[in-house]
């Protein structure tokens, strides 16, 4: 299943650079706001990739939520932590949610075994 992230990844990463390529001002200028909104400052980086996790399974964006999850593994985020950050998640979106919980928590399955 370690695939399914390098695949994720690669994907990401191609495409990125495809549009970082085209120079639209206004999309290089939000990638980077997007970049460094969660670099470390008041907040930990890792706390601000708990609350993009958060936000993104709340809002139902699962590429947001593979990416979140890969970031919360660099940070070391525990899976005691990763099953409270998905309560939040569900609580503050409802039991929609509860679909992306699955395949988040599948995907954080993928990460934990590679």
């Amino acid at each position: 299943m370690a695939n399914a992230i390098q695949e994720f990844n690669d994907y990401r990463a191609k495409m990125n650079d495809v549009i970082l390529g085209k120079q639209n001002k206004v999309i290089n200028r939000l990638f980077n706001l997007d970049t460094n909104t969660y670099a470390d400052g008041a907040l930990s980086t890792k706390t601000k990739e708990m609350l993009g996790l958060v936000a993104s399974m709340v809002l139902r964006c699962d590429d947001c939520i593979k990416y979140h999850l890969g970031k919360s593994f660099e940070q070391g985020i525990t899976t005691e932590e990763m099953y409270e950050i998905f309560a939040v998640a569900n609580i503050v979106g409802g039991t929609i949610v509860i679909p992306h919980t699955r395949r988040a928590a599948e995907y954080w399955e993928e990460l934990q075994a590679q």
